[in-house]
């Protein structure tokens, strides 16, 4: 089977160019940097120990950051390298103020390139964040006996069912970690089906994740803002800013200083969003315009990357998304964090202990459809938030930052 997917890989780097140009139109990605994910590296190795974290995107990287800080200040580490598939993610560690730690994009799964990778960093121990399983870097790893783990490990229902059709193969994959850290009780199960050995669960280090930055949001906003009654839809899908947008301009004919602010996880896709809030005859604002705002504005688009955060501050009704028109759902933990009241689809396989915490709180609510979105947020708009969860949260999450860390100190 590796032999099957190394001629894929293959045929998947003659055609990478044509991909890549793709990509590069559609600022997908870094003109300067790509080389990186053929083995040209732009950071130099520094002698004695590389530590190196791998996660795909946004989520991973901030699963990991506080990990990274505390590592920071271990004296056996010569440098930390974390290694991220994509721009938005590359963006998002330049705001880290770092000392020891530097950034790479993951290089293709192709068998030579891989040992390029590997013979360039040598790292002393390599951490795959989530549900990153890369064959030919696995095996090449395995091959120069470096200690491999699987960090915050995640395997819902959907991904075991693909991983258990690929049989001895995916089963070869998962045995190459050395430890493997699930983030939920669900994710051990489907572990263990697949004989992985050393599993130790420690929790989900989402509930560790760090805050992003300390910036503030310029006063124009902040003004105009606290000037409005106001829900957010953050980390919207294609077609969920739709809904949203729907249901906001049947809530302002109710609440006229209503005000919906929008998130999108992709910010390529603001054209898109643009038309869609024309359609509706609805007054938008870009948050990367600087100018004057319009007191009249009844949506807010936020096509900057690192800032969601900063919102939440100053809303506390939140629609997240992915869970509606996309599966999977995303992080619902940054806003609790904040003290929101938190709405979702029912699509949220991917953090499905998390939202089953948040239930019991009684501080997310799902709905399944327009309808239910607009009933919900017409209720929240019209009561008081009273929500308090910050605390309980960063309890946890320091309890399993803790057992992360110990346990990758103890591997170093």
């Amino acid at each position: 089977m590796i032999y099957i997917y190394r001629i894929l890989i293959n045929f998947i780097l003659l055609i990478s160019p044509i991909i890549i140009l793709i990509r590069l139109i559609s600022k997908k990605e870094d003109p300067k940097r790509f080389l990186e994910k053929f083995g040209f590296f732009s950071k130099k190795r520094k002698g004695g120990k590389v530590l190196w974290f791998h996660t795909v995107s946004v989520g991973e990287l901030l699963s990991v950051i506080s990990i990274i800080d505390k590592l920071e200040k271990d004296k056996r580490i010569s440098q930390i390298l974390v290694t991220t598939t994509t721009l938005t993610s590359a963006k998002l560690f330049q705001k880290f103020n770092f000392k020891k730690t530097i950034h790479q994009f993951f290089p293709i799964d192709n068998d030579l390139i891989t040992k390029k990778f590997i013979k360039y960093w040598k790292p002393c121990l390599a951490i795959f964040v989530d549900s990153e399983i890369w064959p030919n870097m696995l095996t090449n790893l395995d091959k120069q006996s470096i200690k491999k783990i699987l960090l915050n490990a995640r395997v819902s229902k959907r991904s075991y069912r693909k991983w258990k059709l690929l049989g001895k193969f995916s089963k070869n994959l998962f045995k190459k970690f050395d430890y493997t850290f699930p983030q939920n009780l669900e994710s051990r199960r489907y572990l263990k089906k697949l004989e992985v050995k050393k599993i130790r669960f420690l929790g989900n280090l989402k509930f560790s994740q760090k805050k992003i930055l300390n910036d503030k949001l310029d006063r124009k906003i902040i003004k105009l803002i606290r000037t409005k009654k106001v829900w957010c839809a953050a980390s919207t899908h294609d077609g969920e800013e739709n809904i949203c947008l729907k249901v906001h301009n049947k809530l302002i004919k109710k609440y006229k200083n209503l005000m919906l602010i929008i998130i999108p996880r992709h910010i390529v896709r603001v054209n898109s969003i643009l038309k869609d809030i024309s359609t509706l005859n609805l007054k938008p604002h870009l948050h990367s315009n600087k100018g004057k705002t319009d007191p009249k504005t009844n949506v807010y688009l936020v096509d900057t990357y690192g800032e969601t955060e900063l919102f939440f501050n100053l809303c506390k009704n939140v629609f997240i998304g992915k869970s509606l028109t996309a599966f999977g759902g995303q992080n619902p933990l940054e806003p609790a964090r904040h003290n929101c009241s938190i709405i979702h689809g029912p699509n949220v396989s991917n953090f499905t202990e998390i939202y089953e915490f948040l239930d019991r709180k009684k501080i997310s609510i799902k709905v399944k459809n327009e309808s239910q979105l607009y009933n919900k947020i017409y209720k929240l708009i019209g009561r008081k938030n009273s929500v308090n969860i910050k605390d309980k949260i960063n309890f946890i999450g320091l309890k399993i930052l803790n057992k992360n860390l110990m346990e990758i100190k103890s591997l170093i």
